[in-house]
């Protein structure tokens, strides 16, 4: 018997095109389907979603996508440039989606493996969202992988699906390795 592939979402980026945390989330996406899983990006314009509304019947076509692609994940990484020293509007308004999920048998992320790239221009800022991306996943209950990625995007650069640190690209290798081994572990459980 064949056991399925353990399916990883994406969600993170900017709406500008080739941003960094897309670029390092798309990067992550890439190691762990080298890794053997199937893996579904939510970047940039896929995360263009109106705000989010609990009230039923304002769901968008969208929305439900995210929602059911979610509830298929067995992990889940999350990528956000920091915007005035925190997660950016738009990668927390998709996280907020997950509250349709709220009354489901794995309630948010419980069972699944969460990894979390934090992204800015210097030394500060990464490391905050890098900590908020942690603290959301784990308030969402899901299971932080050990190693979160911080990277100053005024050193790194992104390019053609390459990273210009060889040990950033490393740290994000392994942060994706992490993530699709507990995934399969949640899977066996």
């Amino acid at each position: 018997m064949t056991q399925r592939k353990p399916f990883i979402v994406g969600i993170g980026g900017t709406t500008r095109t080739g941003s960094s945390s897309e670029q390092a989330l798309a990067l992550a996406l890439g190691y762990a389907r080298e890794q053997g899983a199937e893996t579904k990006m939510y970047g940039g314009n896929d995360l263009l979603l109106p705000m989010y509304d609990p009230d039923p019947g304002t769901m968008t076509e969208a929305g439900r996508h995210l929602i059911e692609d979610l509830r298929k994940a067995d992990g889940i990484i999350l990528s956000s440039p920091c915007y005035h020293g925190g997660v950016s509007g738009l990668v927390k308004n998709a996280i907020d989606y997950t509250e349709e999920m709220r009354a489901d048998p794995r309630v948010y992320f419980d069972g699944r493996a969460i990894g979390a790239i934090g992204v800015g221009y210097g030394y500060q800022g990464p490391g905050m969202v890098l900590s908020q991306l942690r603290q959301i996943g784990h308030a969402l209950r899901g299971w932080n992988v050990p190693l979160g990625i911080a990277v100053n995007s005024a050193v790194v650069k992104f390019q053609d699906g390459k990273c210009s640190e060889p040990a950033i690209a490393k740290q994000i290798e392994i942060m994706a390795g992490q993530v699709v081994q507990h995934a399969k572990n949640f899977m066996v459980a």
